[in-house]
């Protein structure tokens, strides 16, 4: 039985290789595949940086058609629907172009996607163990960083799992308030990822990521007093991020165990990352004022956050999971003879359990700790009952 990572590897040597056969059906080329994925749900309770509204609501519902292009290229197209504030949003999540027969293990792509910084945030939403992304990814990457630009990645040809990849992006989801004049390309990104398997039953993958955004320094001016809830309530919506800054540095790790290497029955996932990102003011920016970056005698302002994750699938149609992640600001605040940092943090407890009778269709009841500082007022305990569905083309979940 192949193992995960050789099972990856046989569809990246199909998709990276030699151009597909010239007897390619015209039928395969014209009908594209078509998938929709519900989200519905009931909330009692609030999470701070999230777009999920107290009470019932529409989730992250996507209607997504992808296809073959022809033996050279791929292509695909997401919308999302939403609610939030009692209001029906619609957004393009994806559109992008796909090589498909680039030599040597190269790949290009182009148009609107996901950006490869962390684990999560390559994977859609409906994927996911849990209702909600951590707070750190609500925090840095407004739940979930998509953006138009282009990608290279390269698929070395080793027994080891190893990738590299730099991605070119506009950065707006990720613009500091009230630039003049921001770059072009905002976003300049490098990962690289390494994975493999220990026996049959096992499997891995760590991964890093540096992520420059020119326009993510904020100008702050003398007498603007800038503090963390001002700048969540500033945001209308999730997509986009509430703390921005010069470089968001990423640094993930996941392991699978299944027995035999057969995830259909049992298998768990262990999974977790870190974010820091640091300079979210520009140098010419007043250092006496809250919030504006610190004098030379401080350290310099920065946000961090992390999670640990850990999903149990106990049997075909039930699994558990339990998740513990931070978001942690550091402000300097300068008061009439002295100053001081004041912490701005959020603390989260998440426990779930799911049913989910095939790979179609997920309910999961979930239970959320949380201790908000410096944010706002917020419940300390969310319940949220979910469901995820989908209808038409499935295709497999990254690893």
């Amino acid at each position: 039985m192949n193992t995960p990572w050789q099972r990856r590897a046989i569809t990246l040597g199909a998709c990276l290789s030699a151009p597909f056969s010239a007897s390619l059906s015209a039928e395969i080329l014209s009908n594209p595949a078509i998938s929709l994925a519900l989200d519905g749900y009931y909330q009692e309770g609030e999470r701070p940086l999230d777009y999920r509204d107290t009470g019932f609501g529409l989730g992250h519902t996507e209607l997504a058609l992808s296809a073959t292009i022809d033996d050279k290229f791929y292509g695909k197209v997401t919308t999302v629907l939403e609610s939030f504030e009692g209001e029906l949003e619609l957004e393009l999540e994806e559109a992008f172009i796909q090589t498909l027969a680039m030599p040597a293990g190269l790949s290009l792509r182009a148009g609107r996607f996901f950006a490869e910084t962390g684990y999560l945030n390559g994977q859609h939403l409906h994927s996911d163990a849990f209702v909600s992304r951590p707070a750190v990814y609500r925090a840095l990457l407004g739940n979930h960083y998509f953006d138009d630009g282009i990608r290279i990645n390269w698929v070395a040809p080793t027994d080891l799992y190893w990738e590299l990849g730099g991605e070119l992006f506009d950065g707006a989801p990720l613009q500091a308030e009230d630039l003049d004049h921001p770059e072009t390309v905002g976003v300049y990104h490098l990962y690289t990822k390494f994975g493999g398997d220990i026996g049959i039953d096992h499997s891995w993958q760590v991964a890093l990521s540096w992520l420059r955004n020119e326009n993510g320094q904020g100008h702050a001016e003398p007498h603007d007093h800038v503090e963390v809830a001002e700048v969540v309530d500033e945001h209308e919506h999730a997509h986009g991020a509430r703390f921005t800054g010069r470089d968001l540095y990423n640094l993930s790790a996941v392991y699978k165990w299944a027995p035999g290497g057969n995830y259909k029955y049992r298998h768990l996932t262990l999974s977790g990352e870190y974010f820091y990102l640091n300079a979210p003011f520009a140098e010419d920016s007043d250092p006496h004022e809250p919030g504006i970056l610190a004098t030379e005698e401080h350290e310099p302002e920065f946000f961090d956050g992390w999670y640990l994750s850990g999903v149990y699938q106990f049997a075909p149609s039930w699994s558990v999971g339990l998740r513990y992640g931070e978001m942690n600001a550091a402000l300097w605040e300068e008061l009439e003879e002295e100053g001081h940092f004041h912490d701005a943090r959020i603390r989260e407890v998440e426990a779930m359990v799911a049913w989910h009778p095939s790979h179609f269709s997920t309910v999961r009841l979930q239970y959320v700790d949380q201790r908000v500082t410096e944010l706002g007022d917020f419940d300390d305990q969310v319940f949220t009952l979910q469901y995820v569905m989908t209808l038409g083309a499935h295709g497999a979940h990254q690893f």
